[in-house]
């Protein structure tokens, strides 16, 4: 007797089906495009302050150009990346008097920043110098939003108020002859980070005695026993010895 089969003759069997069960499914997975460095996008004060952009500019000045007038609108912060600039203020009856001399590294003209409408100083280059000109509305941006620049800045307002008050103390109590030795090493850079500038940007002995509050007959005679005793060097340039902070620290 033929036995007929009771399966349906459609559909899938059982092997099959277990089969094709025990095969991992194929699954497609979307990947997001991939993320941008953060770390290369991150700001770069050193860049910032190297190279023009929005908002700013590279100037270059060479010796005793004008940067700005006393009496100009106040509206920029200036940078200096390589050169000098001294700040001279002149009073109602025309007598002229070096306020600072200034470096690579030194900002100037952030008093727009605080509410000053004009610049209260002449700005002048001493040397080849080369100046990132900050427009105000971009000096404040980048003050808001980028705090490593912001720390950098404040850093730089509190040693100006300290070397301020610095300069008080050294025109009310100490005698010219230690105020010349003071300046020329602040002009030297000591104290400043990095190393001291041994060969000093080109200064005359008028500016010199404009910033000490003396005379130039005095200056001279100074310089000259600075040389005598090794302190410095003064041929044409000056050049200022460690030996040279003994006027200063010597009571």
């Amino acid at each position: 007797m033929r036995m007929t089969s009771n399966a349906s003759p459609v559909g899938p069997n059982l092997g099959s089906i277990v089969r094709s069960s025990s095969r991992p499914a194929s699954v497609r997975v979307f990947r997001s495009p991939p993320k941008a460095n953060l770390k290369s996008l991150a700001f770069d004060v050193r860049l910032f302050l190297d190279s023009a952009g929005a908002g700013k500019k590279v100037v270059k000045f060479r010796g005793k150009d004008t940067v700005f007038v006393q009496g100009d609108p106040a509206t920029k912060v200036l940078y200096i990346q390589e050169g000098g600039v001294k700040l001279t203020v002149v009073n109602g009856s025309g007598k002229e008097a070096v306020v600072a001399v200034l470096g690579p590294g030194d900002f100037f003209g952030e008093g727009c920043l605080a509410g000053q409408s004009i610049c209260m100083a002449t700005a002048t280059a001493i040397a080849p110098t080369n100046v990132l000109v900050i427009e105000k509305s971009e000096m404040i941006r980048v003050l808001h939003g980028e705090r490593e620049f912001s720390d950098r800045f404040i850093a730089h307002v509190l040693a100006r108020n300290i070397r301020v008050e610095e300069d008080l103390i050294d025109q009310l109590f100490n005698s010219s002859e230690k105020r010349l030795a003071r300046t020329l090493l602040l002009l030297a850079r000591y104290g400043a980070p990095g190393l001291p500038q041994k060969v000093l940007p080109k200064v005359s002995q008028e500016m010199l005695a404009g910033m000490i509050g003396t005379t130039r007959s005095r200056v001279n005679f100074f310089m000259n026993k600075f040389r005598k005793l090794g302190f410095i060097q003064y041929d044409g340039e000056i050049r200022v010895n460690d030996s040279l902070l003994s006027v200063v620290l010597h009571d």
